[in-house]
């Protein structure tokens, strides 16, 4: 099933309810310019990881971490996208890169979030670090967490900055909580195509991005 969100600028905004993989075959090789990602790490992840002892659950426990990407996820993404970044790119097989991205998340000692997560990328630069908070998103206006593996939109604007342009094409093939699209957005890019899979989690973003874009400024 694909469902397009509604009350966005669709000429730039495309947001699609269905299988990443079934939606990337109608698109010929190379249509976007980037590919920004982070599909599931197939770790099992604790879905409210952080919670505090006692604390009611906020996420519902789902399976979509069990099992990481299959090789033809990885061939169609680079099939159709020019460029790639992919969150968790330490866990899968992916081509020698010396352009890692990492994120610092300034994580308190004794919390048990891990200090940071890599991200791999297709392009010919050094590896860059980059400071973002993310334990209680301190200092960062996201409005909430509505996806537990959610990242910060100053994370994915910082992406944008650094390695993209405002005339190029971005997909973004597991788009969870919607920062990304947010980022996107902002940032003023040419156009942004987010799949996501679970209706639960389309609703999510496509709520957080209405109210999120109906702001004057987000930074």
């Amino acid at each position: 099933m694909v469902k397009c969100l509604t009350g966005v600028d669709h000429q730039k905004n495309q947001f699609i309810l269905g299988d990443c993989m079934e939606v990337m075959l109608s698109y010929p090789d190379n249509y976007f310019d980037l590919a920004i990602v982070d599909p599931p790490y197939g770790i099992s992840i604790n879905m409210n990881m952080g919670r505090r002892k006692g604390a009611e659950k906020v996420f519902v426990d789902k399976k979509w971490d069990e099992s990481p990407p299959y090789e033809e996820y990885f061939a169609e993404l680079f099939r159709v996208s020019r460029n790639q970044i992919i969150w968790g790119g330490n866990y899968f097989p992916l081509p020698l890169t010396k352009s890692w991205i990492f994120w610092d998340k300034d994580v308190p000692l004794g919390v048990s979030f891990a200090d940071g997560e890599l991200a791999w990328t297709s392009f010919d630069k050094t590896l860059v670090k980059a400071n973002l908070p993310y334990s209680g998103f301190r200092g960062l206006d996201d409005g909430g967490k509505v996806h537990p593996t959610q990242k910060p939109v100053a994370l994915y604007r910082w992406l944008l900055e650094n390695y993209a342009t405002r005339t190029d094409k971005i997909i973004d093939t597991h788009l969870g909580s919607g920062s990304s699209a947010i980022a996107a957005h902002y940032y003023g890019v040419e156009e942004f195509v987010g799949i996501e899979i679970d209706e639960e989690y389309f609703n999510l973003a496509q709520d957080r991005f209405i109210k999120r874009t109906r702001q004057l400024k987000l930074f």
